[in-house]
């Protein structure tokens, strides 16, 4: 315990505090801008067991808001999840953490989350924040949103059937193009720190169950222009998800190709998901194509876009917003 000696002189946490922590669950969506700042806050405030999701690899462009992530990693290719996980063991040994590498979809976002006392948001789109709102009322498990574009952010925490959930404060996903993404408005390391650990801080406050001192409105910040505002919150009884408990996202089929926001990349999501990754390497290295793989992927370059084939059958294509081009490419060198 000597480790958290500085935090359990808190005195809203203290020694059995601690303990508390050291036996909950938690797991964070997305291992990004986000995802990295909260994994290490909650490595190194005890949280006894957290589990992982991601869908990438690192790149370079990562390293700017990325802060489990270096050049290093970069040249050994590994995936992000597995990354975090072998550098928050360096950083709390004494903690269980598990990495899995995975697109979070309605396929498969239940199995992810069930057990868990806390699902933290470290995503990057609407889409799966609207998944985790579904699964999260549909298991009764608390979970943290938070977002951030350019320089500003927001975070609020959900307790099913105690505060307003994202449907009651955003009923609807915005039309496209309606709303500022992270390819059209950029966004800063300072604001991805400053939200990431405000939800680290709401886990803690709703594992302890300190649900009087959570953020039950939405919290606004822009480090910019140093707005800071607080926003009251309503639970609409008329909400699809929490008052109807209508689970529309959770029930609506994955997509099988996706548009991935600020990489300009395509990622194919097959409902077959078996490979031969053998064969498949063979048959690449047939055609002269240079095929690098590890125990993770298959990564190769044809037509001007960069393939890395995961073993579960998905691939990120990088280098174009065609999903059509995408899905061509893919049935063409790794099949239908």
């Amino acid at each position: 315990m000597e480790r958290y000696a500085k935090q359990m002189l808190y005195n809203e946490i203290g020694i059995e505090g601690q303990k508390q922590l050291l036996s909950k669950k938690a797991v964070i969506i997305g291992c990004g801008a986000l995802g990295t700042v909260i994994a290490n806050n909650l490595a190194r405030a005890g949280i006894g067991y957290i589990k992982i999701v991601d869908r990438d690899y690192i790149e370079i462009s990562n390293l700017n808001r990325q802060i489990l992530y270096d050049e290093v990693d970069i040249r050994n290719n590994l995936p992000k999840a597995v990354t975090a996980e072998k550098k928050l063991k360096r950083i709390n040994s004494t903690i269980e953490i598990e990495s899995i590498i995975a697109d979070v979809n309605s396929r498969n976002i239940e199995s992810i989350c069930e057990g868990m006392d806390i699902i933290l948001d470290g995503t990057d789109n609407l889409q799966t924040r609207y998944l985790i709102n579904d699964t999260a009322i549909k298991l009764n498990i608390p979970w943290v949103y938070g977002a951030v574009i350019g320089s500003s952010g927001m975070v609020h925490s959900i307790i099913p059937n105690q505060t307003p959930c994202l449907r009651c404060m955003f009923p609807n996903i915005p039309t496209i193009g309606s709303v500022e993404t992270c390819d059209t408005a950029g966004v800063l390391n300072m604001i991805t720190s400053i939200v990431a650990s405000m939800e680290a801080m709401e886990a803690i406050k709703i594992l302890l169950k300190r649900n009087d001192a959570i953020i039950k409105g939405l919290q606004f910040i822009d480090i910019w222009t140093n707005d800071f505002e607080y926003i009251d919150m309503i639970m609409d009884e008329n909400c699809t998800a929490c008052g109807k408990k209508e689970f529309e996202f959770l029930e609506r089929n994955s997509e099988e190709a996706v548009y991935l926001c600020g990489k300009n990349s395509i990622q194919i999501n097959p409902l077959q998901r078996i490979i031969s990754a053998e064969d498949i390497i063979q048959r690449l290295k047939s055609l002269n194509i240079d095929v690098t793989y590890n125990a993770y992927f298959i990564k190769f370059s044809v037509e001007d876009v960069q393939i890395t084939l995961f073993y579960d059958g998905r691939a990120i294509i990088k280098n174009t917003s065609d999903i059509k081009k995408a899905t061509s490419l893919y049935s063409k060198y790794i099949g239908n």
